[in-house]
């Protein structure tokens, strides 16, 4: 399933497109909302972004991006990124942002990135609803 987008209302005060629902923001005019599929972030993952970009410096986000590739086709990839993209979807919440651009959002329609820190080892988890398989490690996954 992909996701489905519309044009955010324009801002009467400055003719800028503007998104102010859901903590999610598109920083110039291409604004879109999506529709189906909204991509979520937990309390836990944003709480350890909001912690790693204040050991790093505050104007970091999280990139989250899907990439081709991995034992299933597509994997997983996160990256701290000072740079905004036009395009990018951002999400802030609890101190906390996260990027994410649009070809990687079609792929993460539905999803939900969580923070598990657990006895084994502490990780970013997306679990994707789109995802048909994956590997046993969790960074790379399959569509169908």
């Amino acid at each position: 399933m992909f996701a489905a987008y519309t044009r955010a209302p324009r801002d009467s005060t400055n003719g800028r497109d503007r998104l102010d629902t859901m903590g999610l923001q598109f920083p110039d005019r291409t604004a879109y909302l999506v529709l189906m599929g909204q991509f979520a972030v937990t309390e836990r993952a944003a709480a350890r972004i909001a912690e790693i970009a204040a050991a790093e410096g505050n104007a970091l986000a999280l990139r989250v991006s899907v990439l081709a590739g991995g034992c299933s086709g597509f994997q997983y990839r996160f990256e701290l990124d000072k740079d905004v993209q036009p395009d990018d979807l951002v999400i802030e919440k609890a101190n906390a942002k996260i990027l994410v651009d649009p070809s990687s959002l079609d792929l993460l329609a539905g999803s939900e990135l969580d923070f598990t820190d657990a006895l084994m080892g502490s990780h970013f988890a997306v679990k994707n609803p789109n995802a048909t398989s994956s590997c046993g490690c969790g960074t790379s996954f399959s569509i169908e």
